[in-house]
């Protein structure tokens, strides 16, 4: 088989446009293993992002962040039958390049018998959108306990349609970028750069917590945390190996290089700390684990082990330090670290991608012709599309939403806590 017929069955997948696929006979294994990821990615969400952010936050703001992400993964679902798929994933025509067309707007000719490549729109549709599901609820993170909950679901909305549907368009569903050849197999520069940019202007326009960064404010279960994040590393086996679309040998090393990359981050930041502060943090190893989960997920379709392991093992060290200098040195609450995590993390695997993508360093290779030097040329430019496109209507759609209804609670509200507040209820009885 040619590399030209290979990297397209590796790249393809995602980019296939309904209108194109109906001819093809149903895979049942492939679909039972998309249907499996489907699931995985959404326990991703709900619990395992949920609990990890929940736990990391103050008590008395605990049901506010798992509220978030549950009313989030509710509205994402409902929008993205209403137009959202159709403009990213169908024909847009003439204007294909930069935005999709609305014949799948409420999917009205959608029947069990229609299909993407060789498995059901149905399930097609469900997988992609639990990728839009979990985008918009990273960000979360870096606006938790202090964001009011109606500014919190204008700003999910508004931004899921105009800012991650045309980037998820450009790079997914056959614009601009993936005509440049840009690589991202399953949300490197789509999810993580895109979300992460999005946290750091959030956590800029919002402004710091009350008391930030003089007071301390540790998480306030780490049990909560840790079974968080063991529900993330597994669920993200569905984020990255079932962005194969098959079950063969590419999600087999997507699966690999993933498990991979989470360890080598967990354990470079682990010893980092130790080595920093002499003693290992359980936060530092979870916060690493996702931290080289994020960094391996774009490269995690066009890379090897080794590759795995030297993005896994950067990962922990660049995205701990830019941790270290967002909030002591620049002193931007980004409340959970989002920015430094998934954006740095992002930006790093996505220029990685295109050296260890190389077949001699171990990846599965280049399209023909096409050098490293090159490759990580336009691996940059998408990132610099993304963080302008991001961060620029970020800012716009968190400055219109605060003229009009106000972003933040009060002072006194926040001391309170947004479960209260907000919410009427609290997380724990008092005993």
């Amino acid at each position: 088989m040619s590399f030209s017929t290979r990297y397209a069955l590796r790249t393809l997948p995602l980019l296939l446009l309904p209108e194109l696929a109906l001819a093809d006979s149903l895979n049942q294994a492939n679909t039972a293993w998309v249907l499996t990821s489907t699931a995985l990615v959404l326990f991703m969400t709900i619990p395992g992002l949920s609990l990890f952010y929940a736990g990391l936050v103050r008590s008395k703001n605990v049901l506010s962040v798992l509220m978030q992400c549950f009313a989030i993964t509710c509205l994402v679902s409902i929008l993205w039958l209403a137009g959202v798929y159709s403009f990213i994933f169908t024909d847009g025509g003439s204007l294909q390049a930069v935005i999709g067309g609305a014949s799948k707007v409420f999917l009205p000719d959608i029947n069990t018998t229609v299909l993407i490549g060789d498995i059901p729109e149905t399930v097609y549709f469900m997988f992609q959108m639990t990728f839009a599901i979990i985008t918009p609820a990273l960000i979360v993170g870096a606006f938790a306990e202090r964001m009011k909950f109606s500014a919190m679901l204008w700003f999910s909305g508004l931004w899921l349609i105009i800012v991650y549907l045309p980037i998820c368009h450009w790079m997914w569903g056959k614009g601009w970028l993936a005509d440049l050849g840009a690589m991202d197999f399953a949300g490197g520069i789509v999810i993580h750069v895109n979300a992460g940019v999005a946290a750091l202007v959030s956590a800029l326009v919002l402004g710091k917590r009350k008391g930030f960064p003089t007071t301390a404010m540790p998480p306030h279960n780490m049990t909560m945390v840790v079974t968080g994040a063991g529900m993330l590393w597994v669920g993200w086996f569905g984020f990255n190996a079932g962005s194969a679309l098959t079950s063969d040998g590419r999600a087999g090393m997507a699966m690999l290089v993933t498990h991979i990359g989470a360890a080598s981050g967990a354990l470079t930041w682990m010893f980092i700390e130790w080595k920093r502060f002499s003693k290992p943090s359980v936060l530092g190893i979870v916060t690493g684990m996702v931290a080289g989960l994020g960094t391996i997920t774009p490269a995690s379709g066009f890379v090897g082990p080794f590759g795995a392991l030297f993005i896994g093992v950067t990962a922990g060290f660049v995205c701990f330090y830019a941790t270290q200098y967002v909030k002591r040195t620049l002193k931007i609450d980004d409340s959970l670290d989002v920015f430094p995590v998934h954006g740095v993390g992002g930006v790093t695997g996505s220029l990685l991608t295109g050296v260890f993508a190389a077949s001699s360093l171990g990846g599965l290779g280049l399209p023909e012709g096409v050098t490293v030097i090159h490759q990580v040329g336009v691996q940059a430019l998408a990132i610099i599309v993304t963080v302008v496109w991001s961060g620029a209507f970020s800012y716009l759609i968190l400055k219109g939403l605060d003229k009009w209804l106000g972003l933040r609670v009060t002072p006194d509200e926040e001391v309170q806590g947004l479960d209260t507040v907000l919410h009427e209820e609290t997380g724990y009885l008092d005993l």
